[in-house]
C-alpha cells in the first residue's frame, strides 16, 4: 500500500510570518498536533503543539506575536506518495517523528501521520514498532 492510499490529503497550512497564537488556533479549530509551514506552495516548516509550548510559552515569548518562523523546524523529513506505507514507517521510527509531510512535484499534497499507519491492519505492527521507537528516544532517564 501507498502513502497515497492512507494520508490526509486536507491539509491545513499557515505561512512563516503567522502567529504562534495563529497557529495553535488553526490546530484547535483542526484538531491537529501540527501545521505545515509554507512559502506559498513550497513546505519550508511544521509547527508543533510541542514546539509552541516548549519554544514559545515556556520561554516567556508572545504566542500573539512570536512568528511560527521562529519556532518552527525547518526543512522536514518527508516523503513522496508512492512510497510504500513500510517505508514510511521506517522512516517515521528512524528520524522520530508521528508526521510525514508528503510533497509531489516540489508541492505538499497531504501528511502521513503515525495513526494512518495504525488504521490498516498490515501496518498496526510497525506503526506501533515506530511509536516504541519515537518514545524510547524522547523519554527522560
Amino acid at each position: 500500500m501507498k502513502v497515497r492510499d492512507l494520508m490526509t490529503s486536507h491539509v491545513v497550512t499557515c505561512a512563516t510570518n503567522a502567529t504562534c497564537e495563529d497557529a495553535a488556533k488553526k490546530m484547535r479549530t483542526e484538531k491537529v498536533g501540527s501545521i505545515p509551514v509554507v512559502e506559498g506552495s513550497k513546505l519550508v516548516g511544521i509547527i508543533t503543539d510541542r514546539d509552541i509550548v516548549v519554544e514559545c510559552v515556556a520561554q516567556g515569548k508572545s504566542c500573539s506575536e512570536t512568528q511560527v518562523a521562529t519556532v518552527m523546524t525547518k526543512n522536514p523529513i518527508t516523503c513522496t506518495p508512492e512510497i510504500d506505507a513500510h517505508e514510511a514507517a521506517r522512516i517515521m521510527a528512524k528520524e522520530q517523528i508521528r508526521r510525514l509531510p508528503v510533497i509531489e512535484n516540489g508541492t505538499l499534497c497531504g501528511v502521513c501521520a503515525l495513526g494512518d499507519l495504525a488504521v490498516v491492519d498490515i501496518h498496526v505492527n510497525e506503526a506501533g514498532e515506530a511509536l516504541s521507537g519515537i518514545s524510547e528516544q524522547t523519554q527522560v532517564h
